[in-house]
């Protein structure tokens, strides 16, 4: 039996991204294991039927050492495990995996790109670290046996003009595909308030600060009208907004700050429409695909991953970065269209059909593997 080994920095992530994936491997034979830092959800990994290995890894850290003893981990585990296929999420452990695997000589690389834009983009300063990290994900990815995935074109365009790899061992998806038996259409039910939702960690590049902007230019207008519903929790990075301030920042009743939720869909069928002003390089954000599905305009940035979600002016708008006068502008539109509201949700669930079933993009890897 092929044993594949699937590498994710932190546990829920691959409850939320990939799980059906490698469910789907198991029902093809393969052998899989996870391998993620363990935040409290490895049981329910195992629950699923899958084996699972706690990655030591610090997502945002920057400590050589602790760098170096993830590489070291996985390139003893590659040795003792051999692993016939090992698939990389992320840019740690691509970073280090794909070093473990490339020196271990694994048979077959997976690689998935979700987000990596800014690394490679031409506003990023390239310093010394910049570039050893191009030299090394180089030397990762020129071997034959080896595909890597991306989630839009401009970052598998970035990858390609870099010289990082071929571009006949690029694969593209929609992202990662959602469930549309499960994310069905909704329409959404009139209420006493129009609902706008964003959901995201709350980062200063997911754009919260922007949408807050926006909702306090609308202020006077809209006051007794709408809520703005902020759904997210705290991250620990640089760019991270403090509790004190979005405590500042919302009322409580015009601009909520909900915290982190388990119940995304719920929240999505109760909006009216769904707002992501993000500059963050997004690989493909699956909160817009998941309010896409659910039949909810969007406005959201024409900026890398975003703009792959949104057809603009038929299933939402695109608007520029920073630009919370525009997305002001835009809101107000729909505020005030309620005609326009349900044909835009019923577009985007077209769209969500075409483009992000979770189906086309498992055929996609199981492919990939088969072919590895």
């Amino acid at each position: 039996m092929n044993k594949l080994f699937i590498v994710v920095n932190v546990d829920s992530f691959f409850l939320s991204h990939r799980k059906d994936i490698a469910l789907r491997a198991v029902k093809e034979g393969y052998d899989v294991t996870i391998i993620a830092s363990d935040t409290g959800k490895s049981e329910e990994i195992k629950s699923l039927g899958l084996r699972f290995i706690n990655l030591p890894i610090n997502k945002t850290g920057t400590n050589i050492f602790q760098e170096l003893k993830t590489f070291k981990f996985l390139y003893s585990l590659f040795k003792k495990e051999k692993p016939h296929i090992v698939h990389l999420v992320g840019l740690k452990t691509i970073l280090w995996g794909g070093l473990a695997a490339r020196l271990r000589k694994i048979n077959g690389l997976v690689t998935a790109v979700s987000g990596l834009g800014v690394m490679f983009s031409p506003e990023y300063n390239h310093g010394l670290m910049s570039e050893c990290i191009l030299k090394m994900m180089r030397f990762i990815h020129h071997r034959k046996n080896t595909y890597c995935i991306f989630h839009n074109t401009d970052d598998l365009d970035l990858f390609v003009s870099n010289g990082i790899i071929n571009r006949e061992h690029c694969v593209r998806t929609m992202g990662s595909g959602i469930d549309l038996n499960v994310f069905k259409y909704v329409e959404k039910q009139k209420g006493n308030k129009l609902r706008v939702l964003f959901t995201a960690r709350m980062v200063e590049d997911k754009g919260v600060l922007i949408l807050i902007d926006a909702a306090n230019i609308l202020r006077d207008k809209y006051y007794d009208k709408v809520e703005f519903l902020l759904c997210g929790g705290l991250e620990t990075n640089p760019l991270a907004i403090k509790k004190e301030t979005l405590n500042e920042l919302c009322d409580n009743t015009y601009i909520k700050w909900l915290g982190k939720r388990n119940d995304i869909k719920v929240l999505l069928e109760s909006s009216d429409i769904f707002a992501f002003p993000s500059y963050y390089k997004e690989g493909l954000p699956k909160s817009c695909i998941e309010a896409a599905a659910i039949g909810r305009p969007i406005i959201t940035c024409d900026s890398t991953g975003c703009r792959d979600t949104v057809i603009d002016g038929k299933t939402g708008f695109l608007i520029p970065i920073k630009d919370s006068a525009t997305l002001a502008d835009k809101l107000q539109i729909l505020f005030e269209d309620e005609n326009l509201r349900k044909e835009m949700g019923y577009n985007a669930r077209k769209f969500a059909e075409d483009n992000f079933s979770i189906e086309d993009v498992i055929n996609a890897h199981i492919k990939i593997y088969n072919r590895l």
